[in-house]
């Protein structure tokens, strides 16, 4: 099957993102009232009855960035413009033709691609009745369609089927996949997460900057690793909740936990120039939350060498575990995004640490690791008892999670579970990642739940 692009392009502030969650059935890119929200290409594989195909939201078209970012905003248009086999041209109903919009139109003629014109926010019959205005833009009567409440989505949806290229004229790429690995790159602002995006993909995939807060939006960029295609979720810069310009920073931030619980692996990286503060920390403590297997990377780390020749990545190691002790298991690797020297190892690594996540133990190798934990060393007595562990199962993977019988979970304190992990991970081969652990009474009247991975 050939991959095919539909992007929706425009002027500012006509309603492409809330189009594109529309067609998506979620938020995916941010909305706002104030233009040039959306500055990077967003992708999401939208299925129209038996065809799947790339939907893209783009920056506006003639766009006036507040942090001079028009040029790299613009290329971004380019791109998408030249990729796709489809355009969604989308106009405000409400304004009329503007003369933005007819450059928009020149542009897309020069283009030479199939163009859907669609009008936006018609929430009223009476606006609907000014669209025939349009059909002066060149390109056909406008599709009516209010994203807000839902109004004319399945007919756009329907005539974007009837437009889209015969599968075999379709070029041969590999789509974008919904089950692909997904790998979340985190950091703060500045951190390199852009560069390493471009170093992966090979291509100019996002805008790099110096300008602080250049990604709005967390976008998922299909790679290939070898044998292996997964999707990298590039995330927008954290930053303290108190220093937040403004909302659409905070939608950000949101984008980026809902990145995390999504992924299958995260890429924690640190600026190795810089000291770990407490954003990194509260990244660090989402991580643990939601179990997720995490490789932390010191971006840099050419300039650090250029400071510092001869030190070693083992200088860095008892700093990092000292300012982030809950990601004491987790491996630490260097690299510079900027040259992409180890960028490739540290994809690899990922794939290593989910394919270290996705293993099975036999329940005798369990028990006999219980066993020998508790040889080594009892849990301190409460009341007199001491708890025990009768028998423990893996009940599923990713992240590995053992249900242990026992005596009375209360008896197990968060000491006793630090070591218990950490014995398991030695025991049974998950030395690198986190490990879920839930206590039960035999008597299956008490029930306890432990969030092991931060051990």
């Amino acid at each position: 099957m050939g991959y095919v692009s539909v992007a929706i392009v425009g002027r500012p502030n006509v309603g492409k993102s809330t189009l594109f969650n529309a067609l998506a059935g979620s938020r995916i890119a941010i909305e706002a009232d104030s233009p040039g929200v959306t500055r990077d290409r967003v992708l999401y594989p939208l299925t129209i009855e038996d065809r799947t195909f790339d939907l893209v939201d783009t920056g506006g078209i003639g766009i006036v960035d507040s942090q001079k970012l028009e040029n790299q905003i613009e290329r971004q248009i380019s791109l998408a413009i030249d990729a796709a086999d489809l355009l969604v041209f989308l106009v405000d109903s409400r304004d009329g033709i503007t003369p933005l919009d007819e450059e928009v139109a020149r542009r897309l003629r020069k283009a030479g691609k199939p163009v859907l014109l669609v009008a936006s926010k018609v929430d009223t019959q009476r606006i609907e009745d000014n669209l025939p205005s349009f059909h002066a833009l060149g390109f056909g009567d406008a599709l009516p369609v209010s994203a807000k409440q839902n109004r004319g989505i399945y007919d756009l949806e329907e005539a974007i089927y009837q437009n889209l290229p015969p599968e075999d004229e379709a070029e041969e790429r590999e789509p974008t996949a919904r089950e692909l690995p997904k790998i979340a790159l985190v950091g703060r602002r500045n951190v390199g997460k852009s560069t390493f995006i471009n170093q992966i993909s090979g291509r100019e995939r996002v805008i790099v900057s110096d300008t602080p807060s250049t990604t709005r939006d967390s976008l998922d960029i299909t790679v290939n690793a070898d044998d292996t295609s997964l999707v990298l979720i590039h995330t927008p810069g954290h930053r303290k909740r108190g220093q937040m310009a403004d909302s659409i920073e905070l939608f950000g931030h949101m984008r980026t936990e809902r990145a995390i619980r999504r992924a299958d692996a995260v890429v924690l990286m640190l600026d190795a120039m810089e000291e770990i503060g407490k954003v990194d920390k509260q990244i660090a403590s989402f991580i643990l939350e939601n179990y997720k297997p995490c490789i932390i990377v010191l971006n840099k780390w050419d300039l650090v060498q250029e400071q510092n020749p001869g030190i070693t990545l083992d200088a860095f190691t008892k700093y990092v575990n000292d300012r982030l002790p809950g990601l004491h298991f987790c491996r630490l690797a260097a690299m510079s995004a900027k040259e992409g020297t180890n960028a490739w190892e540290v994809i690899g690594s990922v794939i290593e640490l989910m394919e270290q996540g996705a293993k099975k133990v036999g329940t005798a190798q369990l028990n006999a690791a219980l066993v020998d934990a508790q040889r080594k060393r009892s849990t301190k007595a409460k009341g007199g008892k001491l708890g025990r562990i009768y028998y423990g199962t893996q009940t599923d993977v990713s992240p590995p999670t053992f249900l242990l019988f026992v005596n009375k979970p209360s008896q197990f304190d968060d000491n006793y579970l630090r070591y218990l992990t950490g014995q398991l991970r030695i025991s049974l081969g998950y030395p690198e990642i986190p490990l879920k652990i839930m206590l039960k009474s035999s008597s299956e009247k008490e029930v306890g739940r432990y969030s092991a991975n931060s051990y």
